[in-house]
């Protein structure tokens, strides 16, 4: 499972973690993936991974939950 938003295509991103020594070692920086329900066109729901960024800007259609 990649670690892609589906929505803005957010990835890893890679740097170097530096000592106080100036040692440098590599690393990944990993986007804060969510799994969300979303509404599709056709009326069903979908689940997606999608990072916070993509949620909070509103660019995620979540589907309507309709009472019993």
């Amino acid at each position: 499972m990649s670690k892609l938003c589906e929505i803005c295509g957010k990835k890893p991103v890679t740097g170097n973690n530096v000592s106080h020594a100036h040692n440098k070692t590599r690393r990944r920086w990993l986007p804060n993936l969510q799994k969300v329900r979303v509404a599709t066109v056709a009326g069903s729901s979908k689940q997606i991974r999608v990072c916070t960024r993509c949620i909070r800007s509103g660019a995620v259609v979540k589907p309507v939950v309709q009472k019993a």
